[in-house]
């Protein structure tokens, strides 16, 4: 196998995607997201500064580089045993996991596809899924989430988690209202040993992460193939946003919230709530007032009835919408967010 071969194209087929959906992010978002994406494809360390001329003169490369993909289909992956469909990460893997690679090709939010090629750091089966943590990157987009379930399959990426990290970590510099945040990075030695907290940390987000994408998993083995069809129906919509929000705090509470608080993961536990924001703080203030009676008060209590009777209750929820589309698919966008506003506020 030629690997080279291989994260090129991986990697036009990200620069695809990223032709296609560049224009999903904000401004403001977009121009984070790049000075990263240059920072990763340079090998610049996060301590290092980032040129800004060059950093300006790349941007306005890439995007012409975007305007002439944006048309283009995504290419087959070459392999010993053939070409492959990008998006048949099964097979790819077949061939890529026994040479210590792994590979990723599915869809996120508002049906973007994302792509990458790395390293295979361990491989493990949980809960009926196979978890899949990978190291070094060859190929990547724009956004690169760092964990992602494809149907049984969940994907880790540390390098990505790694670099989500850092830019939580630069934005809490800026915005010290945080209160959450600052918990968090008080766990760990950032003032003596900056990468070696960071190492930590990543660990301890690696499994946050795995542990949310097995409630995600459970979820979806719970509300069935109707609900990720009920979402492709108003992809891009407020409800869309809504309803993602419902799925992710039912899976918190089925899995993230409950074994972090069995395992006294206290930094990971901060670290939830300093990124628990947008929808799902909207839809949960509850959550907020529980995590805020465990700082100020010393109160754990509060914080385990939410992980107990929030699994029921965002099941609950996410069963109505269904229900609701089920009863009016024409007009199913509108009364889904009717639903879930009723039911949670």
């Amino acid at each position: 196998m030629n690997l080279g071969h291989l994260a090129t194209t991986v990697q036009r087929n990200c620069n695809i995607s990223d032709a296609r959906h560049a224009g999903d992010f904000t401004l403001c978002v977009f121009l984070l997201k790049m000075r990263e994406y240059y920072r990763w494809e340079n090998a610049i360390p996060f301590t290092g500064t980032l040129p800004k001329e060059d950093v300006g003169a790349w941007l306005e490369a890439r995007e012409r580089m975007w305007d002439g993909l944006e048309s283009s289909p995504f290419e087959p992956l070459p392999l010993d045993t053939g070409a492959f469909d990008p998006f048949d990460a099964d097979r790819v893997n077949r061939e890529l996991l026994p040479r210590g690679y792994v590979y990723s090709g599915g869809y996120g939010r508002f049906s973007k596809p994302h792509f990458f090629l790395g390293d295979l750091a361990r491989r493990e089966d949980r809960d009926g899924f196979a978890v899949y943590v990978s190291s070094c990157e060859y190929a990547r987009d724009l956004e690169a989430p760092p964990a992602m379930l494809q149907g049984r399959t969940i994907y880790v990426r540390q390098e990505s988690v790694r670099r989500y990290l850092w830019e939580k970590i630069e934005e809490s510099r800026w915005n010290r209202n945080n209160t959450a945040m600052a918990h968090a990075l008080a766990c760990y030695d950032f003032d003596r040993d900056t990468d070696a907290a960071l190492d930590r940390m990543t660990d301890d987000q690696t499994e946050a992460m795995i542990l949310h994408e097995l409630g995600e998993g459970r979820v979806g083995d719970l509300l069935g193939p109707e609900w990720e069809r009920m979402l492709a129906g108003f992809a891009r919509s407020r409800s869309e946003i809504m309803a993602r929000a419902v799925r992710d705090l039912a899976a918190d509470c089925l899995s993230t919230l409950p074994r972090l608080l069995a395992d006294g993961n206290d930094a990971a536990l901060h670290f939830y709530f300093a990124t628990f924001a947008g929808m799902r703080k909207h839809l949960y203030p509850d959550a907020v007032a529980a995590y805020r009676a465990w700082v100020n008060e010393g109160r754990l209590a509060p914080l385990r009835e939410i992980a107990t009777s929030g699994a029921e209750r965002w099941l609950g929820v996410a069963r109505a919408a269904l229900h609701a589309h089920r009863a009016d698919p024409a007009h199913a966008s509108a009364a889904i967010e009717h639903v879930i506003t009723q039911t949670t506020i």
